[in-house]
């Protein structure tokens, strides 16, 4: 059984955030035919000013028109709560067929330790896992098929998914799993992945608070 923590990708390494707001502005200005402002003279303070115009109207349509690919690692109850928001598109590692017996898997299931266990629950917690993999590997070695075998795998299964949504969306997901009643271990991915959006996407997402 290998331990692992959760952890998050984004997919566009050279994520130009400057860039990203430019083609929201082209955008949103074709409402107001107000485009030659952008005509081979990109202004940066006139770019984010617009912007925020644009979120603190409402008018939060035009951020649809711009994306993110994030990749990440969790354990499927994480990921059973991201599948949950229907505007974003999901590619996740199939317990159909990943047969984790076979060496590709390193013969092994491998598992999110969640956060805030006593040493004691952490004892049951190891306990229980280790019981869902000799479990899961008897099945196989008997015969049975990955995608049969999986009824036994834990919820603490590590799962990798892929999630894209437009930045409106992004905004809708941030928001809600990085606010105090969310899950630990949602929170405990979305609340670095904020921190480095905000970092790289100027003001998109400067007004979404994780502590409120």
């Amino acid at each position: 059984m290998n331990i692992i923590q959760p952890s998050y990708q984004i997919e566009e390494p050279n994520l130009d955030g400057m860039a990203l707001l430019r083609r929201i502005e082209l955008s949103g200005r074709t409402c107001y035919k107000s485009a030659e402002f952008c005509d081979g003279n990109w202004d940066k303070e006139r770019t984010l000013k617009f912007i925020q115009n644009l979120i603190e109207r409402g008018h939060e349509s035009v951020l649809e028109h711009e994306k993110l690919t994030i990749r990440f690692v969790c354990d499927r109850g994480v990921s059973h709560e991201l599948v949950r928001h229907r505007l974003a598109s999901f590619s996740q590692e199939s317990t159909r067929y990943c047969n984790y017996a076979k060496d590709k898997f390193g013969n092994e299931i491998t598992v999110i330790e969640p956060p805030g266990m006593t040493a004691e629950a952490r004892k049951f917690w190891v306990w229980g896992v280790e019981g869902a993999e000799k479990a899961y590997l008897g099945m196989i070695a008997d015969g049975c098929s990955a995608q049969i075998a999986r009824s036994v795998l834990p919820t603490c299964l590590k799962t990798e998914i892929v999630v894209t949504a437009n930045v409106r969306e992004w905004r809708h997901i941030l928001r809600l799993r990085t606010a105090p009643v969310a899950h630990p271990q949602m929170r405990e991915l979305m609340i670095p992945l904020l921190a480095e959006l905000k970092r790289k996407i100027p003001v998109v997402f400067d007004d979404i608070n994780a502590n409120q």
